[in-house]
């Protein structure tokens, strides 16, 4: 069995998708048109280094990854069994999995980039090394209850959001403790309750759009479980302010057959979370 795999925010990098946008003029023309910019510009030399700010690094990411799909099935003319985004990579499923064509794709991350953009309330930090027990009795024992799990990225690593005052103060507590823990260089706490306004403003956004069913199962941020028909509205408001369980989504893949993994979009930072994962869970049977 095959899953796909979409990248999220913080997989670009300056040069990404030269080849595909190239090789997709009339859709990177397209994209550019909706945008307002010169995406083969901002993707492939950004001259005004404006590639790491969400209202552009999200619509970017998404062409790259729309057009490695497209060039993967060029190249293959293979569907997979199951599709899977990290955050903004869903929407690549979703597009993938035929529920929005591609303007509409780039038209809902463009918006959703701008909102998100917008807030400038909170802070995020990356814990690697700690379970999530670990993690749940430092903030509990800290007193840190204005700080949420933004992301559950692999059984070693965990992304927290929230309180920027609290999240500053919870360094000198990890550290303690011996485990890793890295500030990143973010203007909110996504993926919090933090980005509620975001989230509100988007569900109506959201309500001018119709969708398909999905062709080929799309594995939800929100559940870790398959999208239905009807979901999209929900589901993608949701994922705004809800956190990332990536670590689920790969387990309940794993557990749906012999799965292959391949990502298609900017870097490799999925395929080294599925690694994560998979060593993980083999280490707990070999136990």
């Amino acid at each position: 069995m095959l899953t796909y795999m979409f990248p999220g925010q913080g997989s670009q990098f300056v040069g990404m998708g030269e080849e595909l946008l190239n090789d997709f003029k009339t859709l990177s023309n397209r994209a550019s048109d909706i945008l307002g910019y010169d995406i083969r510009e901002l993707c492939i030399k950004d001259p005004e280094n404006k590639l790491s700010q969400t209202q552009y690094t999200q619509p970017a990411i998404f062409v790259v990854s729309a057009l490695s799909y497209l060039k993967q099935f060029e190249i293959t003319s293979k569907k997979s069994n199951f599709l899977a985004g990290h955050s903004l990579g869903e929407y690549c499923a979703l597009f993938a999995a035929g529920v929005f064509d591609f303007e509409t794709g780039l038209k809902l991350v463009q918006k959703r980039g701008e909102l998100m953009s917008q807030s400038k309330s909170g802070a995020m930090a990356a814990v690697l090394g700690g379970s999530y027990k670990t993690v749940k009795a430092i903030l509990n024992d800290g007193g840190f209850d204005k700080i949420e799990v933004a992301n559950f990225n692999s059984p070693v690593q965990i992304v927290l959001s929230g309180d920027t005052e609290q999240i500053e103060r919870a360094t000198d507590v990890f550290e303690a403790a011996s485990v890793r823990y890295i500030r990143l260089p973010v203007s909110a706490a996504f993926h919090s309750s933090y980005m509620n306004n975001a989230k509100q403003e988007f569900m109506t956004f959201l309500k001018q759009c119709t969708f398909k069913p999905a062709k080929i199962p799309v594995i939800a941020n929100v559940t870790a479980r398959p999208y239905y028909s009807g979901d999209e509205l929900n589901l993608l408001s949701q994922q705004i302010t809800s956190s990332v369980r990536w670590t689920d989504t790969v387990d309940y893949l794993c557990e749906s057959g012999e799965m292959e993994f391949v990502e298609l979009g900017p870097g490799q930072v999925l395929t080294g979370l599925v690694a994560a994962i998979r060593s993980n869970n083999e280490s707990k049977v070999a136990a």
